[in-house]
């Protein structure tokens, strides 16, 4: 009577850790995850541990934490890892107040925040490999071919005619406004003779 296990949430080359209710803003930490994007998972540690921002000390044991996964978890080469996915999300937000003036209060919002690590191997090419993740019901559907050096020059020619059309027009009607038809009730201004 015991619960299904959880389906794997990340390819099988692929290891991940979560850190949640760390005490900062999204906005802040994602500064600090953009700086290990795509990096390898040594250096990106080395990265960490130099940064001057106080959360980048967390971020440093959640990378940690999935490098840990990978090697022990998935059998995954350590020296392959390097960071594929580094995603910021909102937790729960602490709400307190001040008092202010005339006996009103303002809020105060202490927000927190968590961040996913995903680690991925690289093939023996030192190419990032494509994950597929362990759900075997979906089957891969085969792309379509598209030949795109056929396709351009008729759009390319097309976009031509269109651009040489619509001057032609403007300035058809810029000639019609040029004309003013007289005002009605209007009174011509004398002429002076100058002798």
């Amino acid at each position: 009577m015991g619960q299904k296990a959880n389906e794997r949430r990340v390819g099988q080359n692929e290891a991940m850790a979560m850190v949640k209710n760390l005490k900062t803003s999204p906005q802040k930490l994602n500064l600090v995850a953009q700086t290990i994007r795509g990096k390898d998972a040594g250096t990106a540690l080395v990265d960490l541990e130099f940064n001057h921002r106080r959360i980048s000390e967390d971020v440093r044991k959640c990378l940690q934490s999935a490098v840990a996964n990978a090697e022990n978890n998935h059998g995954l080469d350590v020296d392959k890892l390097y960071v594929a996915e580094a995603y910021v999300g909102k937790s729960l937000t602490m709400k307190r107040w001040r008092a202010r003036a005339r006996g009103r209060a303002a809020k105060i919002l202490k927000p927190f925040s968590r961040i996913t690590i995903v680690v991925r191997e690289r093939d023996a090419e030192g190419k990032a490999t494509v994950s597929q993740k362990a759900s075997p019901k979906k089957a891969a559907k085969p792309e379509k071919k598209v030949d795109v050096t056929k396709s351009a020059p008729k759009k390319a020619a097309a976009k031509k005619t269109t651009a040489k059309k619509a001057p032609a027009k403007k300035a058809a009607a810029k000639k019609t406004t040029a004309k003013k038809a007289p005002v009605k009730g209007a009174q011509a201004a004398p002429k002076k003779d100058t002798k």
